[in-house]
């Protein structure tokens, strides 16, 4: 009998090894793709460059760099968290009501309103931004249905719209990011609201509670957890996005930090600076999800 139970324990062994050896692909392209190009970028952004025309940069511990990117480039990083944040805003504002009527109405449709969602990305992410800066172009189908309302007095009048434009505005910024994220909203909260039990909605509306009352003690806490991955998945790269605002922008606009960031390594070839400004980015964002973690919780997330 003690063969056969060394032979269990031996089993028992080699299947708790399993998971080890299958997470051993995803660390070390974990490790290649993302560790190393962490450690490598923190070292340039402490290195300097004696002249812009030569490849070649110092490794110097030049923490300069950092501050630089708040010294010279602080409006481009606020202006940046502004945009994103306004855009991430009105994602949930749009996102939320649509996820609850596919999830809870969309019924043997849902799927087909799930595909209609998807569609957008069919197209490239810079196809779309051109396709957004043809409809809000001057003489653009959006201006001339303004106009043909006459609404265009009372945009002009709260902030949407000026001299009676709105491409190169700050607003048109903020909708192109709403229009381009927003997938990455509403899915997230639409697995969240698919999941809740309907007889829980059910057993609510039994005791007499009103639809808002609902909402708010049963839905919306239920749902938190997709509002929480869809702000992550639409705040972090709204704000490191600079081509909504180089399509989208006037010349005040355009300065956002991604745009910064680009200008350093592309133009000007100044790769410490812009590592620096990466970081500092980096940061910032960290130090802001892991507050909006504190606050929102991300027990339900599994």
């Amino acid at each position: 009998m003690a063969k056969p139970e060394k032979a269990d324990l031996q089993s028992q062994r080699g299947g708790r090894r399993i998971p080890y050896v299958l997470i051993i692909p995803a660390m070390a392209f974990l490790f290649v793709f993302f560790i190393v190009p962490i450690i490598t970028l923190f070292k340039t952004s402490l290195s300097t460059k004696p002249n812009r025309l030569v490849a070649e940069y110092d490794f110097t511990w030049e923490w300069d760099n950092y501050s630089q990117a708040f010294d010279r480039f602080g409006g481009h990083l606020l202006r940046s968290f502004v945009f994103a944040g306004v855009a991430t805003l009105l994602c949930v504002l749009i996102a939320y009501p649509v996820a609850y009527f596919i999830a809870f109405k969309g019924g043997r449709w849902r799927n087909v309103l799930l595909g209609l969602v998807m569609v957008p990305f069919f197209t490239s992410f810079l196809l779309r931004t051109i396709a957004w800066k043809s409809l809000l172009a001057d003489q653009g189908p959006v201006l001339d249905l303004i106009r043909w309302l006459q609404l265009d007095g009372v945009l002009e009048s709260v902030g949407l719209m000026q001299d009676g434009r709105i491409l190169n505005t700050s607003i048109a910024v903020i909708g192109g990011l709403t229009y381009n994220f927003l997938p990455f909203m509403l899915l997230p909260i639409y697995v969240s609201l698919e999941k809740i039990d309907a007889r829980l909605i059910d057993a609510a509306a039994d005791l007499y509670s009103p639809f808002g009352s609902t909402f708010r003690k049963v839905i919306l806490p239920l749902s938190l957890p997709g509002v929480f991955a869809g702000t992550l998945l639409t705040f972090i790269p709204a704000t490191g996005d600079f081509i909504n605002a180089e399509f989208l922008g006037d010349v005040e606009s355009k300065r956002v930090i991604g745009q910064a960031v680009q200008s350093q390594f592309v133009d000007l070839n100044d790769y410490p600076s812009a590592a620096g400004m990466s970081f500092v980015l980096m940061a910032i964002i960290t130090a802001l999800v892991l507050v909006y973690t504190k606050f929102m919780g991300t027990e339900d997330l599994a």
